[in-house]
C-alpha cells in the first residue's frame, strides 16, 4: 500500500499548551476522525495511527467500496475452530494488515479462542515515533460488523 494515503507533516517542534514538545523526531500525522467532535474531527500522531488500524480490523474484507482487498477476514473465522491452520490463517491476516500500514510494525503477535469469538494481542512499534505498545483485538460474536 502507497504511503500516500496517509497525511505527514514534518516540523521542528510542536509544542503543547504547557510549553512541552508534543513529539520528538519532528514527525507527526494527521487526519480526521469521526468519533473524538471536541477535536472538530481531527486526531494526531499515536491516537490516529491506533484508530486507523482499528478501523480497518473493524471491516470485513471485500465490503469497502472499490477497494476489495481493504479489511479483515477475522470476522469469518469466528465460528471457526481454532486450528493451527486457523490459526494461521488468521496471524497471517494480522500481518497483512499491519504490514500495509508504513508507520507501525509487530513485535510480538499471539492470536487465542475465547468463549465468545477471538482475541489477538500486539506489541507494536509506532516507528517515526519510536513508541512500542500492547493493542488487544476482540473478535466477538455479539460484534460483528453487519454487511
Amino acid at each position: 500500500m502507497s504511503n500516500k494515503i496517509y497525511n505527514v507533516k514534518k516540523v521542528e517542534s510542536l509544542r503543547t499548551s504547557t510549553g512541552n514538545d508534543r513529539i520528538a523526531g519532528g514527525i507527526f500525522y494527521k487526519g480526521f476522525n469521526s468519533k473524538n467532535i471536541q477535536q472538530k474531527f481531527k486526531s494526531y500522531d499515536l491516537e490516529l495511527i491506533k484508530q486507523d488500524i482499528s478501523n480497518h480490523f473493524n471491516i470485513k474484507k471485500g465490503e469497502k467500496l472499490e477497494n476489495p482487498t481493504f479489511g479483515t477476514t477475522i470476522w469469518s473465522m469466528i465460528y471457526e475452530p481454532m486450528n493451527d491452520e486457523n490459526k494461521r490463517i488468521i496471524e497471517e491476516d494480522v500481518k497483512r494488515i499491519v504490514q500495509s500500514d508504513p508507520r507501525i510494525k509487530i513485535k510480538n503477535l499471539s492470536t487465542d479462542a475465547t468463549e465468545q469469538g477471538i482475541r489477538i494481542e500486539l506489541d507494536l512499534q509506532y516507528i517515526e515515533l519510536d513508541i512500542t505498545e500492547k493493542m488487544f483485538l476482540n473478535f466477538d460474536k455479539d460484534n460483528v460488523p453487519k454487511s
